[in-house]
């Protein structure tokens, strides 16, 4: 371990000190469009709104909507290993800036595209490796209460100011290939976690389904 004086703090010797955009590609914003086909509004999709990231890391239920999008929005459309961030909402207990992971297991819980609300943002990495180092940093310093400290209001909504938490909150970054031994070991445990989360949901539309006729007398348990 070995003093840094931008951190204050001792850190592993050879970690650097880095910004979150530095770790970040491009991002992309959110859409809702229609809840119906109309006029060019044809390209179906399900919108992940801030009351659903919840649900994506696993406390609680995903209800995104089904909506339909212009075809010159599919450039919206998240890909694998994406995240997304609410940057509007929150409560007075909860700040803005909840974030989930897309992982294989989270789009096998979709039969098609996916976007995020206009009330999120979604970004990517410049490279995949850094995935879980990334959500488990910015989880960390959400947990704390942090990202409190980077709100606005607008209209009486709270906003995320993303982008000056992620050019001035500075964080470390591990070798790389730390990050390698770390991305190999935790993406099993996410793929385990993915796959119970999709039976849960398959169980939770089978007792949904179920449940009426036991209780209308159409079937019976013996």
């Amino acid at each position: 371990m070995i003093w840094n004086d931008v951190l204050k703090r001792e850190i592993p010797k050879g970690w650097e000190i880095t910004v979150f955009n530095d770790w970040i590609a491009k991002t992309k914003t959110g859409d809702w469009g229609k809840d119906e086909i109309m006029g060019n509004y044809t390209e179906k999709v399900y919108c992940i709104r801030g009351a659903d990231i919840n649900g994506l890391n696993g406390k609680g239920e995903v209800k995104a909507p089904k909506r339909f999008i212009l075809k010159n929005n599919m450039s919206k459309v998240l890909q694998l290993n994406d995240f997304i961030i609410e940057i509007s909402g929150g409560s007075p207990t909860q700040s803005t800036g909840r974030i989930a992971l897309l992982t294989e297991g989270s789009f096998e819980r979709f039969d098609s595209n996916i976007i995020c609300s206009n009330f999120c943002k979604a970004i990517s990495l410049k490279h995949n490796e850094f995935i879980f180092n990334f959500l488990l940093e910015w989880q960390r310093l959400y947990d704390k209460g942090l990202l409190f400290g980077y709100e606005g209001k607008t209209s009486g909504i709270k906003n995320f100011l993303f982008e000056s938490f992620v050019n001035s909150y500075s964080i470390i970054k591990p070798p790389k290939i730390l990050v390698d031994i770390f991305y190999k070991q935790i993406k099993n445990l996410e793929l385990k976690k993915q796959s119970n989360l999709k039976q849960n949901q398959e169980l939770s539309q089978l007792q949904d389904w179920l449940l009426p006729m036991l209780m209308n007398g159409q079937v019976k348990v013996e």
